[in-house]
Protein backbone atom coordinates (compact mmCIF):
# COMPACT_ATOMS: atom_id res chain seq x y z
CA UNK A 1 0.00 0.00 0.00
CA UNK A 2 1.31 3.41 -0.99
CA UNK A 3 1.62 6.03 1.75
CA UNK A 4 -0.43 9.16 1.21
CA UNK A 5 1.51 11.97 -0.40
CA UNK A 6 0.94 15.58 0.55
CA UNK A 7 -1.00 17.45 -2.07
CA UNK A 8 0.93 19.96 -4.11
CA UNK A 9 -1.43 22.81 -3.45
CA UNK A 10 -0.59 26.39 -2.82
CA UNK A 11 -1.40 27.80 0.60
CA UNK A 12 -4.67 29.67 0.83
CA UNK A 13 -4.28 33.27 -0.23
CA UNK A 14 -5.38 35.69 2.46
CA UNK A 15 -7.77 38.17 0.89
CA UNK A 16 -7.64 41.41 2.80
CA UNK A 17 -10.70 43.58 2.93
CA UNK A 18 -10.18 47.13 1.66
CA UNK A 19 -11.18 49.95 3.93
CA UNK A 20 -9.19 49.01 7.01
CA UNK A 21 -7.23 50.93 9.60
CA UNK A 22 -3.45 50.88 9.08
CA UNK A 23 -2.43 52.93 12.12
CA UNK A 24 -2.91 56.13 14.04
CA UNK A 25 -2.30 59.22 11.95
CA UNK A 26 -2.77 61.74 14.71
CA UNK A 27 -3.74 62.47 18.28
CA UNK A 28 -5.24 65.91 18.77
CA UNK A 29 -5.91 67.52 22.15
CA UNK A 30 -7.69 70.72 23.09
CA UNK A 31 -6.01 73.04 25.57
CA UNK A 32 -6.98 76.36 27.12
CA UNK A 33 -3.27 77.10 27.62
CA UNK A 34 -1.40 75.60 24.69
CA UNK A 35 1.99 77.11 25.57
CA UNK A 36 1.89 75.65 29.08
CA UNK A 37 0.72 72.29 27.75
CA UNK A 38 3.43 72.26 25.07
CA UNK A 39 6.03 72.99 27.75
CA UNK A 40 4.70 70.21 30.04
CA UNK A 41 4.63 67.57 27.28
CA UNK A 42 8.08 68.62 26.09
CA UNK A 43 9.64 68.59 29.55
CA UNK A 44 8.03 65.39 30.86
CA UNK A 45 7.43 63.28 27.74
CA UNK A 46 9.85 64.68 25.17
CA UNK A 47 7.08 65.78 22.77
CA UNK A 48 8.56 69.10 21.63
CA UNK A 49 5.78 70.87 19.73
CA UNK A 50 6.95 74.23 18.36
CA UNK A 51 3.46 74.98 17.02
CA UNK A 52 3.24 72.60 14.06
CA UNK A 53 2.74 69.39 16.04
CA UNK A 54 5.16 66.59 16.82
CA UNK A 55 5.86 64.12 14.00
CA UNK A 56 6.36 60.53 15.19
CA UNK A 57 7.58 58.35 12.27
CA UNK A 58 6.87 54.62 12.04
CA UNK A 59 6.79 51.77 9.50
CA UNK A 60 4.18 49.13 8.77
CA UNK A 61 4.93 45.81 10.46
CA UNK A 62 4.00 43.70 7.42
CA UNK A 63 5.66 46.04 4.92
CA UNK A 64 8.58 47.92 6.54
CA UNK A 65 9.18 49.88 3.32
CA UNK A 66 5.91 51.75 3.94
CA UNK A 67 6.61 54.73 6.16
CA UNK A 68 3.98 56.74 8.03
CA UNK A 69 3.91 59.48 10.61
CA UNK A 70 1.66 60.01 13.61
CA UNK A 71 1.08 63.68 14.41
CA UNK A 72 0.59 64.75 18.02
CA UNK A 73 -0.66 68.31 18.42
CA UNK A 74 -2.57 70.72 20.61
CA UNK A 75 -5.54 72.74 19.40
CA UNK A 76 -7.03 75.79 21.12
CA UNK A 77 -9.85 74.96 23.55
CA UNK A 78 -12.22 77.00 21.35
CA UNK A 79 -11.74 74.85 18.21
CA UNK A 80 -14.75 73.17 16.63
CA UNK A 81 -12.49 70.91 14.56
CA UNK A 82 -12.47 68.19 17.22
CA UNK A 83 -16.17 68.44 17.93
CA UNK A 84 -17.27 68.83 21.56
CA UNK A 85 -14.77 66.26 22.89
CA UNK A 86 -11.44 67.33 24.39
CA UNK A 87 -9.52 65.13 21.93
CA UNK A 88 -9.77 63.38 18.56
CA UNK A 89 -7.89 60.46 17.06
CA UNK A 90 -7.04 60.35 13.36
CA UNK A 91 -6.78 56.87 11.85
CA UNK A 92 -4.84 56.13 8.66
CA UNK A 93 -6.95 54.05 6.26
CA UNK A 94 -6.04 52.20 3.08
CA UNK A 95 -9.28 52.92 1.16
CA UNK A 96 -11.47 55.72 2.48
CA UNK A 97 -14.35 55.11 0.07
CA UNK A 98 -14.54 51.38 0.83
CA UNK A 99 -14.50 52.03 4.56
CA UNK A 100 -17.18 54.72 4.37
CA UNK A 101 -19.37 52.49 2.20
CA UNK A 102 -19.11 49.67 4.75
CA UNK A 103 -19.70 51.97 7.73
CA UNK A 104 -22.78 53.43 6.05
CA UNK A 105 -24.24 49.93 5.64
CA UNK A 106 -23.46 49.25 9.30
CA UNK A 107 -25.41 52.35 10.39
CA UNK A 108 -22.43 54.39 11.61
CA UNK A 109 -23.00 58.16 11.82
CA UNK A 110 -20.92 59.75 9.06
CA UNK A 111 -20.26 63.47 8.69
CA UNK A 112 -21.15 64.51 5.10
CA UNK A 113 -18.16 66.89 4.99
CA UNK A 114 -15.04 65.73 3.07
CA UNK A 115 -11.65 67.34 2.76
CA UNK A 116 -9.13 66.77 -0.03
CA UNK A 117 -5.60 68.03 0.48
CA UNK A 118 -2.32 67.46 -1.33
CA UNK A 119 -1.33 65.04 1.45
CA UNK A 120 -4.55 63.01 1.42
CA UNK A 121 -8.30 62.72 1.79
CA UNK A 122 -10.27 63.10 5.02
CA UNK A 123 -13.69 62.15 6.37
CA UNK A 124 -15.22 62.06 9.84
CA UNK A 125 -17.41 59.59 11.69
CA UNK A 126 -18.84 59.44 15.21
CA UNK A 127 -18.74 56.59 17.70
CA UNK A 128 -21.73 55.61 19.89
CA UNK A 129 -20.74 58.22 22.52
CA UNK A 130 -20.63 60.97 19.87
CA UNK A 131 -16.83 61.24 19.77
CA UNK A 132 -15.60 62.58 16.45
CA UNK A 133 -13.11 60.31 14.65
CA UNK A 134 -11.02 61.47 11.71
CA UNK A 135 -10.24 59.06 8.86
CA UNK A 136 -7.30 59.87 6.62
CA UNK A 137 -6.25 58.20 3.38
CA UNK A 138 -2.75 59.57 2.65
CA UNK A 139 -2.03 60.69 -0.88
CA UNK A 140 -0.17 58.14 -2.97
CA UNK A 141 3.55 58.85 -3.06
CA UNK A 142 4.91 59.42 -6.58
Amino acid sequence: MKSPQPENTKPAVKVEQRGRILGIGGVFLKSANRDQMREWYSKHLGLADKGQGVMLPWREHDDPQKEHVTVWTLFPASTDYLGPAPFMINYIVDDLDALLDRLKLEGVKIDPKRMNESYGRFAWIYDVDGNKIELWQPAAKP
